[in-house]
């Protein structure tokens, strides 16, 4: 029961902490628990006592309280009449206030009739200095002095030093014309005035100079370009650095004069390629007319020349003259490649000058801000440089179309005349279509240094153009070869020897190892020598022997021998393989040959014995062979008795002559074949010695002759032929 009392009491205290805790602000709340854990055994215990001691320690406190209040009573008293007397204070300061500001409003009002009076003085005095200047920018800069106006109204372009006066008036005057003017400006009478007078003076000089220069056109277009008389030999093309030097000096002018008036300046390059076109054309027809003459001169008749052929039937163009002396060959193919390399590199000067000239002097190329920097550089009247040979820079890379469309029309006439050379030069010698594709092709590649032409020049292109029509020249040339090569036949009944088409192989070989002595470029050549040697193979194995007084194979075998023999001396890579095949077909011939013509000493005996191996391959066995009628023994001796050892050697030089005759004395083929019959002879004998030992067995047959016998009848016959 006393129990249930004490724990309604603590839950009650618990409610009252709570609710008292609600009530506190959170100081205080801590103060009161820092309290209760204080008096934690007291509280649970005597709660009562606890109540009161609380109580009395709360009368304590307000009993302090009010003591503080009654003690502060004077101190308010103090704080109360201070405050009265900063009120006062606070009263005169706002009056003082009022009166400086009614101060303020007057001299803010004046301050703001000087502010705006300072502003309108401002303006003006802005306005005049504005003013001013244009009127000082309009008449200075809107003014010619009389130097210029007397230089443009005279056109005085005799001398270089009257050019550099035009020059400089004219840049004057365009930098007049040029002057950015506000449009209100031109209402003005004056600078109206002044403005005719630009365009007049302009239009004037326009007019005059463009006259003087075509002038120029005419009269360098009309000069008599050089005579075809030189001497043989002489190849030549004249310098145009004189013609140049001549129009340089108007270099500043043609560059103002396509600033100014576009339409006017692109009418004269027109002019300048119809006059210059036609001396051009006249100089180069001298210049191949000379080249034409210095080839005639050393090689008269050349293009005449033929096959020798039976039958007199005249060359093909692409034939070989094989009856020439090889030394004059010699001579006429090295004066050949130097009369072309003249030419191209008389060409290479003449139109490179030229495409530098023009892109100079019509500003070819330039775009306003170089055309600016020019006729700046140019005002003082200095002499432009004459063209030297043009640097190889990035910026000739891609030549300009102008330029490219003028050169066209200049040198018109030039790869016409170029290909119709080159075509004579292509029949003025065996195979001069390859030394025109070598030295075309040196040319274009730069292989001759500074005597070539520049990749990005005119000539350039128009040589790559001629270098493809080189090329399709070359290869018709050696396919036309080819052709006949593989349509030859030999003359009804030849005795055989080296055939015309490999001997014509040969020399076209050694020629054309001759004309790539000096060049870098095997390319071309390399695929026409394998044409070329794959073509006589092909004419070599067509061989009839209707046409043949001798055995095919042994000609076939002579010819690869030669074939195989001039190309290990001559060593050319591409034509290894070629050089392999026919050491091959030349050992094939000869095995044929030599199978076809051992058996023929004793013939009776191989008759005999191919029969047996016949029999033996149809399933007779050995051991019954012999008592076959056609085969017995009775019938082995008799063909034995036929060959006797005397017999034998007979026939053995009778073979020897007969592969004698077959035999052309130029390879010397005799005693390798002579050889190779000896082995075949042995081996046959063998051959036949092993059928008897196995299908005559114990009959006792044996031919009349031994091996030794067969040595010495061989040896005696080559030392007999020595």
């Amino acid at each position: 029961m006393q129990q249930d009392g004490q724990e309604r009491a603590e839950a009650e205290l618990q409610e009252g902490l709570g609710t008292l805790q609600e009530g506190l602000g959170p100081a205080e709340a801590v103060a009161v628990l820092a309290l209760l854990e204080e008096h934690e055994e007291p509280l649970l215990s005597r709660s009562v006592a606890f109540a009161e001691h609380l109580d009395r320690e709360l009368r304590e406190l307000e009993e302090a309280n009010l003591h503080a209040i009654l003690s502060s009573e004077q101190q308010l008293a103090q704080l109360m009449g201070a405050l009265d007397e900063a009120l006062a204070e606070v009263g005169r300061v706002e009056e003082t206030l009022q009166v400086c500001e009614e101060l303020l409003g007057a001299v803010r009002q004046q301050m703001d009739h000087i502010h705006q009076e300072s502003s309108l003085l401002h303006r003006l005095a802005s306005n005049r200095s504005r003013l001013m200047d244009e009127i000082l920018f309009l008449t200075s800069q809107l003014q010619l002095s009389r130097d210029h106006c007397a230089a443009l109204s005279r056109v005085d372009l005799s001398s270089p030093a009257a050019i550099g006066a035009c020059t400089a008036a004219a840049q004057a005057l365009s930098s007049c014309l040029d002057l950015p003017i506000h449009p209100c400006y031109r209402k003005l009478q004056a600078v109206a005035e002044q403005l005719i007078l630009f365009e007049t003076l302009k239009q004037n000089f326009e007019s005059s100079f463009i006259s003087h220069i075509t002038n120029i056109f005419e009269l360098q277009g009309n000069s008599q370009a050089p005579a075809l008389g030189a001497p043989t030999g002489t190849v030549a093309a004249p310098s145009h650095r004189p013609h140049h030097e001549e129009l340089l000096p108007y270099a500043p002018l043609m560059a103002w004069l396509r600033s100014t008036n576009p339409a006017l300046f692109w009418d004269l390059p027109k002019v300048y390629s119809q006059n210059l076109g036609r001396l051009y054309e006249r100089e180069i027809r001298v210049l191949f007319e000379q080249a034409k003459i210095s080839l005639s001169g050393r090689r008269k008749g050349s293009l005449q020349e033929t096959w020798e052929k039976p039958a007199g039937i005249r060359q093909p163009r692409w034939s070989l003259p094989w009856s020439r002396d090889r030394q004059e060959d010699a001579l006429a193919r090295g004066s050949m490649r130097r009369v072309l390399e003249r030419v191209l590199s008389e060409l290479q000067p003449l139109c490179t000058s030229e495409q530098q000239f023009l892109q100079e002097f019509f500003c070819l190329g330039c775009d306003s801000v170089e055309l600016e920097v020019r006729g700046s550089a140019t005002k003082a009247g200095e002499p432009t440089a004459p063209p030297e040979d043009p640097p190889r820079t990035k910026s000739q890379s891609q030549p300009e179309e102008a330029t490219t469309q003028l050169l066209s029309e200049i040198f018109s006439c030039l790869e016409p005349e170029l290909r119709a050379f080159l075509d004579v030069c292509s029949k003025v010698q065996p195979l001069g279509c390859l030394q025109v594709l070598v030295t075309l092709s040196d040319s274009v590649l730069g292989t001759w240094g500074p005597s070539s032409a520049p990749p990005s020049s005119f000539l350039h292109t128009l040589l790559g153009n001629v270098l493809l029509l080189a090329k399709s020249n070359f290869n018709k040339c050696i396919g036309t070869l080819c052709k006949e090569m593989e349509e030859a036949k030999p003359a009804s009944r030849t005795r055989g020897g080296i055939l015309p088409c490999v001997s014509r192989f040969q020399e076209l070989v050694a020629l054309s190892e001759e004309v790539l002595q000096t060049s870098q470029r095997r390319g071309e050549l390399d695929r026409a020598q394998l044409r070329l040697a794959s073509s006589v193979f092909s004419s070599i194995s067509s061989l009839s022997s209707a046409n043949l007084k001798v055995n095919t194979d042994m000609v076939m075998m002579e010819n690869f021998h030669h074939i195989h023999n001039f190309l290990c001396q001559r060593n050319i890579p591409c034509l290894e393989g070629k050089k392999r095949e026919a050491k091959q077909r030349c050992r094939e011939h000869m095995e044929k040959y030599i199978t076809t013509y051992v058996g023929q000493p004793l013939e009776s005996l191989k008759n005999f014995f191919e029969g047996v191996k016949a029999r033996l391959a149809q399933g007779v066995k050995e051991e019954e062979l012999s008592f076959q009628l056609a085969y017995s023994k009775q019938e082995l001796r008799k063909v034995i008795e036929k060959y006797p050892g005397k017999e034998v050697k007979r026939a053995l030089e009778t073979l020897y002559r007969t592969i004698h005759k077959h035999l052309s004395p130029e390879e010397n083929l005799l005693p390798v074949v002579w050889q190779a019959m000896e082995q075949g002879f042995i081996q046959q004998y063998r051959e036949f010695e092993e059928l008897i030992q196995r299908c005559y067995a114990g009959a006792g047959i044996a031919l009349d002759f031994t091996m030794e016998d067969l040595l010495s009848y061989f040896n005696s016959i080559t030392m007999a032929n020595m």
